[in-house]
């Protein structure tokens, strides 16, 4: 019916906040590895906890392939993207933090080649870095 279709046009299946953490393995990443495998990783190369919902992102070797595994608080949800042409950029190969905002992670699984490189949004307020400023 005409009003089911407006509740789907609304649906949304991934809604996560700008202060949610994009973390970046900094190794070429063998991509047969699924949930478990890549939560060792998270917890053991990287020494995060996998369960606080952020998002861990690794890249294959050849860099077609990007994985983003992430837990929803009801399960582990693992996102895989192959690109067609081009390559994703190294992790590995750029000086730059090892976090990324949502925004960064957006074009970097658009095949950006920018990301990583370079700060291309800010980081986003968290309570325990003190005061607020709107200057």
């Amino acid at each position: 019916s005409g009003r089911d279709r407006g509740a789907v046009e609304e649906t949304r299946v991934i809604g996560l906040s700008r202060a949610v953490r994009v973390w970046v393995h900094r190794e070429p990443v063998d991509m047969r590895k699924s949930f478990d495998t890549l939560a060792a990783v998270v917890r053991l190369a990287m020494g995060q906890d996998v369960l606080r919902g952020e998002l861990f992102v690794f890249v294959g070797k050849r860099r077609r392939t990007a994985k983003v595994l992430y837990w929803d608080g009801t399960g582990m949800c693992l996102f895989s993207k192959r690109l067609s042409t081009g390559r994703f950029v190294a992790p590995w190969q750029s000086p730059s933090s090892r976090t990324w905002t949502l925004s960064e992670l957006g074009l970097f699984l658009e095949g950006s080649e920018y990301v990583g490189r370079l700060p291309l949004s800010p980081e986003s307020w968290r309570p325990d870095a003190g005061t607020l400023s709107f200057s």
